[in-house]
Protein backbone atom coordinates (compact mmCIF):
# COMPACT_ATOMS: atom_id res chain seq x y z
CA UNK A 1 0.00 0.00 0.00
CA UNK A 2 1.34 3.43 -0.97
CA UNK A 3 0.00 6.51 0.85
CA UNK A 4 0.33 10.11 -0.34
CA UNK A 5 0.11 12.87 2.28
CA UNK A 6 -0.24 16.44 1.02
CA UNK A 7 -2.31 18.11 3.74
CA UNK A 8 -0.21 21.16 4.56
CA UNK A 9 0.42 21.65 8.26
CA UNK A 10 -0.44 18.03 9.07
CA UNK A 11 1.47 15.90 11.56
CA UNK A 12 2.15 12.15 11.48
CA UNK A 13 1.94 10.72 15.00
CA UNK A 14 2.07 7.25 16.48
CA UNK A 15 -0.91 5.73 18.27
CA UNK A 16 -0.28 2.16 19.40
CA UNK A 17 0.62 0.08 16.35
CA UNK A 18 -0.82 2.60 13.93
CA UNK A 19 0.05 6.00 12.56
CA UNK A 20 -2.35 8.92 12.48
CA UNK A 21 -2.26 11.89 10.15
CA UNK A 22 -3.61 14.79 12.18
CA UNK A 23 -4.17 18.48 11.57
CA UNK A 24 -4.94 20.50 14.64
CA UNK A 25 -7.39 18.26 16.55
CA UNK A 26 -8.75 16.45 13.51
CA UNK A 27 -7.66 12.99 12.38
CA UNK A 28 -7.28 13.03 8.58
CA UNK A 29 -6.13 9.43 8.08
CA UNK A 30 -5.35 6.27 10.02
CA UNK A 31 -2.39 4.34 8.60
CA UNK A 32 -1.99 0.65 9.41
CA UNK A 33 1.77 0.12 9.40
CA UNK A 34 1.60 -3.56 8.50
CA UNK A 35 -0.08 -2.62 5.21
CA UNK A 36 2.29 0.20 4.26
CA UNK A 37 5.02 -0.16 1.66
CA UNK A 38 5.67 3.51 1.01
CA UNK A 39 4.66 6.94 2.31
CA UNK A 40 5.02 9.92 -0.02
CA UNK A 41 4.99 13.29 1.77
CA UNK A 42 4.49 16.63 0.04
CA UNK A 43 5.53 19.91 1.60
CA UNK A 44 4.90 20.99 5.19
CA UNK A 45 4.10 17.70 6.95
CA UNK A 46 5.73 16.94 10.30
CA UNK A 47 6.72 13.46 11.54
CA UNK A 48 7.02 12.99 15.31
CA UNK A 49 9.93 11.07 16.82
CA UNK A 50 7.78 8.11 17.85
CA UNK A 51 6.18 7.96 14.41
CA UNK A 52 9.66 8.01 12.85
CA UNK A 53 10.70 5.05 14.97
CA UNK A 54 7.56 3.17 13.89
CA UNK A 55 8.30 3.92 10.23
CA UNK A 56 11.90 2.74 10.50
CA UNK A 57 11.06 -0.33 12.56
CA UNK A 58 8.63 -1.49 9.88
CA UNK A 59 11.05 -0.48 7.09
CA UNK A 60 8.51 1.76 5.37
CA UNK A 61 10.12 3.66 2.52
CA UNK A 62 9.24 7.33 3.14
CA UNK A 63 9.70 9.92 0.40
CA UNK A 64 10.03 13.65 1.10
CA UNK A 65 8.99 15.99 -1.72
CA UNK A 66 8.30 19.69 -1.97
CA UNK A 67 4.66 20.72 -2.09
CA UNK A 68 4.80 20.66 -5.88
CA UNK A 69 6.52 17.29 -6.19
CA UNK A 70 10.24 18.04 -6.38
CA UNK A 71 12.29 15.27 -4.80
CA UNK A 72 14.11 16.17 -1.56
CA UNK A 73 15.12 12.87 0.03
CA UNK A 74 13.88 9.76 1.75
CA UNK A 75 13.80 7.92 5.06
CA UNK A 76 14.62 4.30 4.48
CA UNK A 77 15.99 1.23 6.19
CA UNK A 78 19.59 0.20 5.39
CA UNK A 79 20.33 -0.85 1.82
CA UNK A 80 20.66 -4.49 0.84
CA UNK A 81 23.50 -6.28 2.62
CA UNK A 82 24.33 -8.39 -0.44
CA UNK A 83 27.79 -6.94 -1.02
CA UNK A 84 28.63 -9.67 -3.53
CA UNK A 85 25.74 -8.67 -5.78
CA UNK A 86 26.74 -5.02 -5.49
CA UNK A 87 30.36 -5.88 -6.25
CA UNK A 88 29.24 -7.66 -9.40
CA UNK A 89 27.16 -4.64 -10.45
CA UNK A 90 30.22 -2.40 -10.28
CA UNK A 91 32.53 -4.96 -11.87
CA UNK A 92 30.24 -5.22 -14.90
CA UNK A 93 30.49 -1.45 -15.40
CA UNK A 94 34.07 -2.12 -16.50
CA UNK A 95 32.95 -4.70 -19.09
CA UNK A 96 32.37 -2.72 -22.33
CA UNK A 97 30.64 -5.59 -24.15
CA UNK A 98 28.17 -6.22 -21.33
CA UNK A 99 27.61 -2.48 -20.86
CA UNK A 100 26.72 -1.96 -24.53
CA UNK A 101 24.43 -4.99 -24.53
CA UNK A 102 22.58 -3.84 -21.43
CA UNK A 103 22.30 -0.20 -22.52
CA UNK A 104 21.12 -1.27 -26.00
CA UNK A 105 18.42 -3.51 -24.53
CA UNK A 106 17.13 -0.67 -22.33
CA UNK A 107 17.12 1.85 -25.19
CA UNK A 108 15.64 -0.69 -27.60
CA UNK A 109 12.67 -1.08 -25.28
CA UNK A 110 12.25 2.66 -24.93
CA UNK A 111 12.41 3.25 -28.69
CA UNK A 112 9.92 0.48 -29.39
CA UNK A 113 7.45 1.86 -26.86
CA UNK A 114 7.79 5.42 -28.14
CA UNK A 115 7.22 4.30 -31.73
CA UNK A 116 4.23 2.17 -30.71
CA UNK A 117 2.57 5.02 -28.83
CA UNK A 118 3.12 7.42 -31.73
CA UNK A 119 1.55 4.91 -34.13
CA UNK A 120 -1.49 4.69 -31.84
CA UNK A 121 -1.72 8.48 -31.86
CA UNK A 122 -1.42 8.45 -35.65
CA UNK A 123 -4.32 5.99 -36.00
CA UNK A 124 -6.59 7.48 -33.36
CA UNK A 125 -5.90 11.17 -34.06
CA UNK A 126 -5.21 10.90 -37.80
CA UNK A 127 -1.95 12.72 -36.98
CA UNK A 128 0.44 12.25 -39.90
CA UNK A 129 3.40 13.67 -37.99
CA UNK A 130 3.08 10.96 -35.33
CA UNK A 131 3.31 8.21 -37.94
CA UNK A 132 6.25 9.87 -39.63
CA UNK A 133 8.22 10.34 -36.41
CA UNK A 134 7.40 6.77 -35.35
CA UNK A 135 8.95 5.48 -38.56
CA UNK A 136 12.02 7.65 -38.04
CA UNK A 137 12.42 6.18 -34.55
CA UNK A 138 12.03 2.67 -35.97
CA UNK A 139 14.75 3.47 -38.52
CA UNK A 140 17.15 3.99 -35.61
CA UNK A 141 16.69 0.42 -34.35
CA UNK A 142 19.07 -1.25 -36.88
CA UNK A 143 21.70 1.37 -36.06
CA UNK A 144 21.20 0.78 -32.35
CA UNK A 145 21.76 -2.96 -32.81
CA UNK A 146 25.18 -2.22 -34.36
CA UNK A 147 26.34 0.21 -31.66
CA UNK A 148 29.79 -0.56 -30.31
CA UNK A 149 29.90 1.93 -27.44
CA UNK A 150 27.56 3.16 -24.74
CA UNK A 151 28.07 6.72 -25.99
CA UNK A 152 26.63 5.68 -29.37
CA UNK A 153 23.66 4.08 -27.62
CA UNK A 154 23.06 7.31 -25.70
CA UNK A 155 23.22 9.24 -28.95
CA UNK A 156 20.48 7.12 -30.53
CA UNK A 157 18.37 7.47 -27.39
CA UNK A 158 18.73 11.24 -27.48
CA UNK A 159 17.82 11.41 -31.16
CA UNK A 160 14.78 9.18 -30.67
CA UNK A 161 13.56 11.23 -27.71
CA UNK A 162 13.81 14.42 -29.76
CA UNK A 163 11.78 12.84 -32.57
CA UNK A 164 9.23 11.52 -30.10
CA UNK A 165 8.51 14.86 -28.45
CA UNK A 166 8.20 16.55 -31.83
CA UNK A 167 5.07 14.43 -32.35
CA UNK A 168 3.86 13.78 -28.81
CA UNK A 169 1.81 17.00 -28.77
CA UNK A 170 -0.39 15.64 -31.56
CA UNK A 171 -1.80 13.14 -29.07
CA UNK A 172 -3.63 15.86 -27.13
CA UNK A 173 -7.07 17.13 -28.07
CA UNK A 174 -6.02 20.50 -26.64
CA UNK A 175 -2.30 21.07 -26.62
CA UNK A 176 -2.08 23.18 -23.46
CA UNK A 177 0.72 25.28 -25.03
CA UNK A 178 2.95 22.19 -25.17
CA UNK A 179 5.53 22.25 -27.96
CA UNK A 180 8.55 20.40 -26.57
CA UNK A 181 9.91 18.82 -23.41
CA UNK A 182 10.91 21.50 -20.89
CA UNK A 183 12.02 20.29 -17.49
CA UNK A 184 13.62 23.00 -15.37
CA UNK A 185 11.22 24.56 -14.83
CA UNK A 186 8.22 23.11 -16.68
CA UNK A 187 6.54 26.07 -18.38
CA UNK A 188 3.25 24.57 -19.54
CA UNK A 189 0.67 22.17 -18.07
CA UNK A 190 1.81 19.09 -20.02
CA UNK A 191 5.45 19.46 -19.00
CA UNK A 192 4.38 20.09 -15.42
CA UNK A 193 2.41 16.83 -15.36
CA UNK A 194 5.15 14.83 -17.11
CA UNK A 195 7.72 15.97 -14.54
CA UNK A 196 5.39 15.09 -11.67
CA UNK A 197 4.54 11.65 -13.07
CA UNK A 198 8.20 10.88 -13.73
CA UNK A 199 8.93 11.71 -10.08
CA UNK A 200 6.18 9.36 -8.91
CA UNK A 201 7.49 6.65 -11.24
CA UNK A 202 11.06 7.09 -10.04
CA UNK A 203 10.00 6.56 -6.42
CA UNK A 204 8.13 3.36 -7.24
CA UNK A 205 11.06 1.98 -9.22
CA UNK A 206 13.43 2.85 -6.39
CA UNK A 207 11.27 0.74 -4.08
CA UNK A 208 11.31 -2.13 -6.62
CA UNK A 209 15.11 -1.98 -6.83
CA UNK A 210 15.38 -2.20 -3.05
CA UNK A 211 13.11 -5.24 -3.05
CA UNK A 212 15.43 -6.86 -5.61
CA UNK A 213 18.43 -6.17 -3.37
CA UNK A 214 20.25 -4.12 -6.01
CA UNK A 215 22.44 -1.07 -5.49
CA UNK A 216 20.51 1.85 -7.07
CA UNK A 217 23.62 3.80 -8.12
CA UNK A 218 25.45 1.81 -10.86
CA UNK A 219 23.65 1.89 -14.22
CA UNK A 220 24.73 1.24 -17.80
CA UNK A 221 22.75 3.70 -19.92
CA UNK A 222 22.96 6.61 -17.47
CA UNK A 223 26.55 7.32 -16.54
CA UNK A 224 27.47 7.04 -12.89
CA UNK A 225 27.88 10.29 -11.00
CA UNK A 226 27.97 11.43 -7.40
CA UNK A 227 24.52 10.87 -5.88
CA UNK A 228 22.90 9.81 -9.17
CA UNK A 229 20.53 6.81 -9.07
CA UNK A 230 21.70 5.59 -12.46
CA UNK A 231 20.06 2.17 -12.15
CA UNK A 232 16.72 3.75 -11.25
CA UNK A 233 16.94 6.00 -14.30
CA UNK A 234 17.82 3.03 -16.51
CA UNK A 235 14.80 1.02 -15.38
CA UNK A 236 12.53 4.03 -15.78
CA UNK A 237 13.12 4.26 -19.52
CA UNK A 238 10.79 1.49 -20.69
CA UNK A 239 8.04 2.64 -18.30
CA UNK A 240 8.07 6.37 -19.11
CA UNK A 241 5.94 5.84 -22.20
CA UNK A 242 3.90 2.95 -20.84
CA UNK A 243 2.87 4.59 -17.57
CA UNK A 244 3.62 8.32 -17.44
CA UNK A 245 3.15 9.48 -21.04
CA UNK A 246 -0.05 7.54 -21.66
CA UNK A 247 -1.40 8.75 -18.34
CA UNK A 248 -0.61 12.36 -19.24
CA UNK A 249 -2.61 11.94 -22.45
CA UNK A 250 -5.53 10.49 -20.50
CA UNK A 251 -5.52 13.21 -17.85
CA UNK A 252 -5.93 15.96 -20.42
CA UNK A 253 -7.97 14.22 -23.12
CA UNK A 254 -10.49 12.87 -20.62
CA UNK A 255 -10.58 16.37 -19.05
CA UNK A 256 -9.53 15.14 -15.63
CA UNK A 257 -7.19 18.13 -15.82
CA UNK A 258 -8.08 21.41 -17.49
CA UNK A 259 -6.45 24.79 -17.93
CA UNK A 260 -7.92 26.24 -14.73
CA UNK A 261 -6.22 23.49 -12.69
CA UNK A 262 -2.84 25.16 -13.27
CA UNK A 263 -1.25 28.43 -12.31
CA UNK A 264 1.94 30.20 -13.32
CA UNK A 265 4.18 30.79 -10.31
CA UNK A 266 5.50 34.30 -10.64
CA UNK A 267 7.76 35.67 -7.90
CA UNK A 268 5.04 37.71 -6.23
CA UNK A 269 2.67 34.73 -6.29
CA UNK A 270 4.97 32.06 -4.88
CA UNK A 271 3.04 31.71 -1.64
CA UNK A 272 -0.45 32.47 -2.95
CA UNK A 273 -1.91 29.18 -4.14
CA UNK A 274 -5.49 29.32 -5.36
CA UNK A 275 -7.83 26.56 -4.28
CA UNK A 276 -9.93 24.82 -6.94
CA UNK A 277 -12.97 23.55 -5.08
CA UNK A 278 -15.21 22.41 -7.93
CA UNK A 279 -15.80 18.67 -7.61
CA UNK A 280 -16.83 16.55 -10.56
CA UNK A 281 -16.90 12.84 -11.39
CA UNK A 282 -13.45 11.78 -12.54
CA UNK A 283 -12.96 9.73 -15.70
CA UNK A 284 -11.30 6.33 -15.35
CA UNK A 285 -7.80 6.58 -16.84
CA UNK A 286 -7.50 2.80 -16.97
CA UNK A 287 -10.24 2.77 -19.63
CA UNK A 288 -8.29 4.95 -22.07
CA UNK A 289 -7.52 2.66 -25.04
CA UNK A 290 -4.42 4.58 -26.09
CA UNK A 291 -2.79 3.58 -22.81
CA UNK A 292 -3.56 -0.13 -22.93
CA UNK A 293 -0.37 -2.15 -23.01
CA UNK A 294 -1.71 -4.64 -25.57
CA UNK A 295 -3.14 -1.97 -27.83
CA UNK A 296 -6.34 -2.17 -29.83
CA UNK A 297 -7.30 -2.40 -33.44
CA UNK A 298 -7.57 0.99 -35.09
CA UNK A 299 -11.30 0.53 -35.66
CA UNK A 300 -11.96 -0.16 -31.99
CA UNK A 301 -10.58 3.14 -30.67
CA UNK A 302 -13.61 5.04 -29.42
CA UNK A 303 -12.23 8.53 -28.78
CA UNK A 304 -14.01 11.46 -30.37
CA UNK A 305 -10.81 12.81 -31.85
CA UNK A 306 -10.47 15.89 -34.03
CA UNK A 307 -7.55 16.02 -36.43
CA UNK A 308 -4.46 17.45 -34.78
CA UNK A 309 -1.45 18.91 -36.61
CA UNK A 310 1.83 20.35 -35.50
CA UNK A 311 4.51 22.39 -37.23
CA UNK A 312 7.19 20.17 -38.73
CA UNK A 313 9.97 22.63 -37.98
CA UNK A 314 12.10 23.09 -34.91
CA UNK A 315 10.13 23.07 -31.66
CA UNK A 316 9.09 26.52 -30.49
CA UNK A 317 10.58 28.20 -27.46
CA UNK A 318 8.67 27.84 -24.17
CA UNK A 319 5.68 30.17 -23.94
CA UNK A 320 6.61 31.41 -20.47
CA UNK A 321 9.61 31.66 -18.22
CA UNK A 322 7.85 30.90 -14.95
CA UNK A 323 7.04 27.42 -13.59
CA UNK A 324 3.53 26.12 -14.23
CA UNK A 325 2.13 24.20 -11.26
CA UNK A 326 -1.03 22.44 -10.12
CA UNK A 327 -3.66 23.69 -7.70
CA UNK A 328 -4.06 21.40 -4.65
CA UNK A 329 -7.35 19.76 -5.66
CA UNK A 330 -6.00 18.93 -9.12
CA UNK A 331 -2.83 17.59 -7.51
CA UNK A 332 -4.94 15.07 -5.61
CA UNK A 333 -6.59 13.95 -8.84
CA UNK A 334 -3.20 13.28 -10.41
CA UNK A 335 -2.16 11.14 -7.45
CA UNK A 336 -5.42 9.19 -7.61
CA UNK A 337 -5.05 8.66 -11.36
CA UNK A 338 -1.43 7.52 -11.04
CA UNK A 339 -2.35 4.91 -8.45
CA UNK A 340 -5.31 3.84 -10.60
CA UNK A 341 -2.96 3.39 -13.53
CA UNK A 342 -0.60 1.22 -11.50
CA UNK A 343 -3.43 -1.13 -10.52
CA UNK A 344 -4.34 -1.72 -14.19
CA UNK A 345 -3.57 -5.29 -15.30
CA UNK A 346 -1.97 -6.50 -18.52
CA UNK A 347 -0.57 -9.81 -19.73
CA UNK A 348 3.08 -10.10 -18.67
CA UNK A 349 4.79 -12.77 -20.83
CA UNK A 350 7.72 -13.65 -18.48
CA UNK A 351 5.27 -14.57 -15.70
CA UNK A 352 2.77 -16.08 -18.18
CA UNK A 353 -0.07 -14.32 -16.39
CA UNK A 354 -1.64 -10.93 -15.91
CA UNK A 355 0.05 -8.45 -13.59
CA UNK A 356 -0.58 -4.90 -12.55
CA UNK A 357 1.85 -2.23 -13.68
CA UNK A 358 2.97 -1.92 -10.04
CA UNK A 359 3.83 -5.61 -9.90
CA UNK A 360 5.60 -5.38 -13.28
CA UNK A 361 8.01 -2.80 -11.84
CA UNK A 362 9.02 -5.32 -9.19
CA UNK A 363 9.29 -8.18 -11.67
CA UNK A 364 11.48 -6.12 -14.01
CA UNK A 365 13.87 -5.21 -11.20
CA UNK A 366 14.12 -8.91 -10.33
CA UNK A 367 14.71 -9.73 -14.01
CA UNK A 368 17.47 -7.11 -14.13
CA UNK A 369 19.11 -8.81 -11.16
CA UNK A 370 19.02 -12.16 -12.96
CA UNK A 371 20.89 -10.61 -15.89
CA UNK A 372 23.49 -9.17 -13.51
CA UNK A 373 23.95 -12.55 -11.85
CA UNK A 374 24.12 -14.40 -15.17
CA UNK A 375 20.86 -16.30 -14.75
CA UNK A 376 19.41 -14.54 -17.82
CA UNK A 377 21.35 -13.74 -20.96
CA UNK A 378 19.77 -10.44 -21.96
CA UNK A 379 17.49 -7.87 -20.38
CA UNK A 380 13.98 -7.94 -21.84
CA UNK A 381 12.04 -4.69 -21.33
CA UNK A 382 8.26 -4.50 -21.07
CA UNK A 383 6.85 -3.51 -24.46
CA UNK A 384 3.67 -1.90 -25.70
CA UNK A 385 2.16 -4.01 -28.50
Amino acid sequence: MVVYINTQGAKIVREGRHLLVKKDNDICHTLFTYKLKQIVIFGNVEITHQAMIQIMRHEIDTILLTRNGRYLGRIASPESRNVFLHKRQYALLEDPVFSVKMASAIVGGKLTNMATLLMRIKRSRDAEIAGRKAREIQDLMPLLSKATSVDSVRGYEGRASALYFEAFASGFIERQNFTRRVRRPPTDPVNSILSLLYTFLMNRIYAAVRIAGLDPYPGFLHSIDYGRYSLILDLMEEFRTIIADTLALSLFNLKILQQHDFYEEKPEEENELGEETTQQPMADVSKDPIGWISGTDADSVTFDIPEQRMNDGVAARPVGKYPVKLHPEAFKRVIESFEKKLTTEFYYPPAERSLTYADALIFQAAHYRKVIEGEANVYQPVLLK
